[in-house]
């Protein structure tokens, strides 16, 4: 700091004031004396003016020495305070900021006189907020602290810094305060990340290392017995396609047998039974013979027939409707959805694409097939209240995707659900792998489930 200017103006208005007030004093002294002095005393007395006078002068010069002692080191600490490595902070009993040195301002990115009276706490992050407030109390309450913070500059850059504390009080001692060193351990703390990082590193190399032992060892197991692996993989695989093919043969087969029952029931018994019910609607309206009680029994007569006929339908139904080779694929899914909407209370939607009729008897079939198991399992298995059924045509290909709200389950492979269950997906699974098609099922507990079925198309012929 530059004191030059400051002493140039004060000195000589001190030296006349002090002049002035001397003369002042000299008057008085003498207005109380004799004006009547001997050359003696006029003589003394100049003498100790002189004297005094030069005792004055000593004394100014030692006083102008340690004045300018005390301005050299008033300089000096204000350097050493100003351009000191680390913040100085004094701060009131709430935070509010007294005095900072040119680092601090710097730390926080604020100019110097824009800082006095702010609260240090809105440079604190949030995080670290409570950890400061309560050491600026305990500086305050019990004597020298320290603690670490996080700090965010006026740019919105954050940084660590770590804070010593010490108290002090006014001149008066009716307002407390502190002081706060403030340093920026930034590089500190990504150095000791970085060491935590190195050590937890080493530890990942070891267990890598322990784990490229291990590997190797089981890799030499494993290729000692490649050759046991290789004959059970061969086996195993001849006896799943001996599997596969006995199941496409079962299916094949019980198809057909389905087709021909449901051609008998439907040609032969439902004929028969419907002719008894005509011919008993003829005798019921003949005159000669109209008994009341004949009369009854033929109408409970012909009540029973008409019973069997619908039960003979259902079966009929059941085992392969009627309405899939008659109509299609589409309808005969509506009669069968009316069904399970009735018996169950669960909602179904179903959407197909315009051309699905002239799909192939036998896709038509997978697909009326795979859709039934589907809703089969979901009446069974899902407790849900709505389904989605969508048939869509793919780029070479079609999917059927039937969709249920319901609980869901935990993917665990087919082999682990139950019994029933789990032919029923096998099922599925062959009928759709005899055409080519592939068989997906995606569940999890609380989000339900979607049986995903596709076949190819080759050309792009649904034929």
């Amino acid at each position: 700091m530059d004191h030059s200017n400051h002493k140039t103006s004060v000195r000589p208005l001190a030296a006349a004031e002090l002049r002035r007030r001397a003369e002042k004093r000299l008057r008085k002294k003498l207005s109380g004396r004799n004006p009547q002095r001997t050359e003696a005393e006029t003589r003394r007395l100049v003498h100790e003016l002189e004297v005094h006078q030069i005792e004055l002068e000593m004394q100014n010069e030692e006083l102008q020495l340690t004045r300018n002692k005390l301005e050299a080191a008033l300089d000096q600490y204000s350097d050493l305070y100003d351009f000191a490595p680390v913040g100085y902070f004094s701060l009131d009993a709430r935070g509010h900021i007294l005095k900072v040195n040119l680092k601090g301002a710097a730390l926080l990115g604020v100019p110097r006189p824009q800082l006095i009276k702010r609260l240090f706490t809105s440079f604190v992050l949030p995080a670290s907020r409570p950890f400061f407030v309560t050491f600026l109390e305990r500086v305050l309450a019990s004597g020298e602290q320290v603690c670490e913070a996080a700090l965010l500059r006026d740019d919105a850059t954050s940084f660590w810094a770590s804070f010593h504390g010490t108290p002090s009080s006014s001149v008066k001692g009716n307002k407390k305060w502190c002081r706060v060193v403030v340093s920026d351990i930034t590089s500190l703390k990504q150095a000791q990340e970085a060491q935590r990082r190195m050590e937890a590193l080493a530890a990942a190399n070891e267990e890598l290392r322990q784990e490229i032992v291990q590997r190797k060892a089981a890799e030499a197991r494993l290729k000692e017995s490649k050759e046991e692996q290789t004959r059970l993989l061969k086996q195993s695989q001849e006896m799943h396609h001996e599997l596969r093919l006995l199941s496409r043969q079962v299916i094949s087969v019980q198809e057909e047998e389905r087709k021909r029952i449901s051609r008998e029931l439907h040609d032969v018994i439902a004929q028969t039974l419907t002719s008894i019910s005509v011919r008993l609607a003829a005798l019921k309206t003949e005159t000669t013979r109209n008994p009341a009680s004949l009369e009854r029994s033929i109408g409970r007569t012909q009540e029973e027939v008409v019973r069997a006929v619908n039960i003979v339908h259902r079966f009929a139904r059941e085992l392969r409707p009627a309405v899939l080779d008659d109509l299609g694929l589409v309808p005969a899914l509506h009669e069968f959805l009316k069904q399970f909407r009735t018996q169950t209370g669960i909602r179904v939607n179903l959407s197909a694409f315009s051309d699905l009729e002239q799909v192939s008897g036998d896709k038509r079939t997978v697909l009326y097939r795979v859709a039934l198991e589907a809703l089969t399992n979901i009446r069974r298995h899902a407790q849900a209240s709505l389904v989605e059924i969508e048939i869509q045509k793919l780029a070479g290909g079609l999917s059927l995707t039937v969709k249920d709200n319901g609980k869901g389950f935990q993917q665990r492979g087919p082999l682990h659900a139950r019994r029933d269950k789990r032919l029923g997906l096998l099922g599925m699974r062959e009928r759709l792998e005899m055409l080519g098609g592939e068989f997906r099922i995606v569940s999890k507990p609380g989000k339900g489930t979607t049986v995903i079925a596709q076949l190819p198309i080759k050309g792009g012929q649904l034929s």
